[in-house]
């Protein structure tokens, strides 16, 4: 813990994001410099709270072990921080960016207080790390002879690179676009997470020994069997890219594109050109309706206001969220109560309000004449419980239609893409995903290994990461026996060598 009195001498004050007005006018991270008394005051509130729920399976899934970096942070220790930091999350600049941070709906204080800002100063530490040049590459002493075969270069399978090469494993790292990084790169918009910082992770990784290929999409370009025979074992890590479509009346007008494919030609034309190339969907000048709320939708609606749209909706099918939590919903399980993101934030200083339309069916899609999208009918709807269900029926006579020139669909995401699993022979479960039980990870294919959101459907970087390292575990016991790794819901500190039975 922090301050023994320090959760009743501070009150909860989070790192501000840099002003809407200003930051809608570059791609630049969000986010500002905390100064360091801040940090440790907020270190500070960090209880003794007896049981850390932050780091148990209800907060963090990869059990950082928050309370003593927090400890740690208020004594000015910032060295130790990272070390601490670093023995359970191999990336904390990536989720100490993105993360939603389970972790704070754990938070034990919160129960009776606002939760201590454990997200700030988890990128606080890293962030001072590399600073500090505390950061550096540290390549194995001595090589294994095995060598693993990785698809997929998104938190997953990077997580799993990194710790399969600790341990002396040669590890190559397949990736059908034209950067690493997979979601990271292409996925999350340069505003929650700076391709920069992407980047020097990579560069540590490659001076670590971990090779990376690009523009290898196995399964097309690449045949899967042959790494299989070549590779001592495969991990698949291919995310979960099938994204949920909407088809309704009008759906093959132009002018409507799933969020992936609107963010991640944004974010590739701005590396490759800063957008002078135009090889971008452009929201500049049209109304843009964005189907689907999450962190997706809300990137969206941030991308499209710095390409200049003249009006944004964006719809969402459930109720708006209650300001603190329900009665069904008690501590320590993530709040589901109304928040305000970046996006949400920065559309309210453009427009005046706040771009969320709640209880929206989309029912069609209304053609503009010229084969293009022109706008949305939809309908409110009421929700009911029935039979212990949440159900949905249409108001009647709530229909209208909202004019859009560009609708964004973020309705989340189906499962993998399957041509990898049909070429190997590797077996789906029942939602689609890559069969393999977690903690094993092992599919029904000898060799091949899965790992991520393929294997789990999608989820959170911090689950991603929870997957890589829990299948570098496996994969390591698969090819020597045992493992020095610790296992998902062990901390490195604790872990054992655990041969196999």
């Amino acid at each position: 813990m922090g301050k023994p009195t320090g959760f009743k001498e501070y009150d909860r004050k989070k790192v501000p994001w840099r002003l809407p007005v200003v930051r809608l006018n570059d791609y630049g991270e969000i986010y500002t410099d905390p100064s360091d008394e801040e940090l440790r005051k907020q270190g500070a509130r960090c209880m003794d709270c007896g049981i850390p729920f932050c780091q148990s399976a209800t907060g963090c899934p990869i059990d950082n072990l928050i309370p003593e970096w927090n400890d740690l942070v208020y004594n000015g220790r910032w060295k130790e921080a990272i070390e601490r930091l670093h023995k359970t999350n191999n990336f904390p600049e990536f989720t100490g960016r993105v993360c939603p941070a389970p972790c704070e709906g754990a938070c034990v204080l919160g129960i009776t207080n606002p939760p201590v800002t454990i997200k700030n100063i988890e990128n606080s530490i890293i962030d001072r790390a590399f600073a500090e040049g505390w950061v550096t590459a540290n390549p194995p002493a001595e090589r294994t002879g095995k060598k693993i075969a990785i698809i997929g270069s998104g938190p997953a399978g990077l997580a799993a690179a990194d710790q399969l090469n600790k341990v002396g494993h040669s590890v190559t790292v397949f990736e059908r676009a034209d950067r690493i990084g997979g979601l990271l790169m292409y996925g999350i918009p340069n505003m929650k997470l700076s391709k920069e910082v992407v980047d020097r992770r990579l560069r540590l990784m490659e001076e670590e020994g971990v090779q990376f290929v690009t523009g290898a999409d196995v399964g097309k370009t690449v045949d899967p069997k042959e790494l299989v025979a070549e590779y001592d074992a495969v991990l698949l890590s291919t995310g979960a890219t099938k994204a949920r479509d909407l088809e309704i009346e009008g759906r093959s007008l132009s002018g409507i594109h799933f969020a992936m494919e609107f963010l991640t030609q944004n974010t590739k034309s701005l590396l490759d050109s800063q957008h002078r190339d135009g090889r971008y969907i452009s929201a500049k000048g049209k109304r843009v309706v964005v189907v689907g709320g999450g962190d997706t939708g809300t990137d969206c609606i941030a991308t499209s206001l710095r390409h200049g749209c003249t009006s944004l909706v964006n719809f969402e099918l459930m109720d708006r969220p209650p300001v603190d939590r329900a009665e069904d919903n008690p501590w320590p399980q993530w709040p589901r109560i109304f928040r305000v993101d970046y996006g949400h934030e920065e559309a309210e200083a453009k427009y005046g309000a706040d771009p969320r339309q709640y209880n929206v069916l989309s029912k069609g899609f209304v053609d503009n004449g010229q084969g293009g999208v022109g706008g949305i009918k939809a309908v409110t709807v009421e929700w009911y419980k029935e039979d212990g269900r949440m159900k949905f029926r249409e108001v009647p006579g709530s229909e209208r239609i909202f004019e859009a020139d560009l609708v964004l669909l973020a309705m989340g995401f189906l499962g993998p893409e399957n041509y990898v699993a049909s070429a190997l022979g590797v077996t789906l479960d029942g939602r689609s995903n890559y069969a393999a039980e977690h903690g094993q990870f092992r599919t029904n294919v000898d060799k091949v290994f899965a790992a991520g959101d393929c294997r789990r459907g999608q989820s959170l970087v911090v689950w991603a990461i929870n997957e890589g390292r829990g299948a570098a575990r496996a994969i390591d016991i698969y090819l020597q026996g045992s493992s020095v790794l610790p296992a998902p819901g062990i901390t490195m500190g604790t872990a054992t060598s655990v041969a196999i039975r």
